[in-house]
């Protein structure tokens, strides 16, 4: 229950949607979500964090880069659901689409794409 409670917590508040969308997008490192959301780097180590301990999120180092993806192999069948729910719901919607077109230009080019703190 506990662990049901916690994933739905992390994909009820916006900011981590818009994360999840650009996650279902492709991998991101924090300074890419940096540039698309325009918010800062602690703000988007907190929410990676909620998502990664929530078990929707895993994480990789490539060179410096902490780089962000959606955890599908290691997600119950329920997590998929919701998760794969929300990739439904954010389809058409223009915020959603917006931060798609900013990050096939954002760059990992800043110090922030250090890893959040698990």
């Amino acid at each position: 229950m506990r662990d049901l409670v916690k994933i739905l917590k992390a994909l009820s508040d916006e900011t981590r949607l818009r994360m999840l969308n650009m996650l279902f997008e492709r991998e991101c490192c924090a300074c890419e979500v940096i540039q698309v959301l325009g918010i800062s780097q602690p703000r988007v180590s907190h929410h990676l964090s909620i998502l990664y301990n929530a078990g929707l999120l895993k994480m990789r180092r490539q060179g410096l880069f902490a780089l962000y993806s959606i955890d599908w192999e290691s997600m119950d069948e329920y997590a998929v659901d919701l998760v794969n729910a929300v990739h439904k719901g954010l389809d058409g919607n223009n915020i959603a689409a917006d931060d798609l077109k900013k990050l096939a230009v954002a760059e990992r080019i800043l110090p922030e794409c250090s890893p959040a703190k698990q």
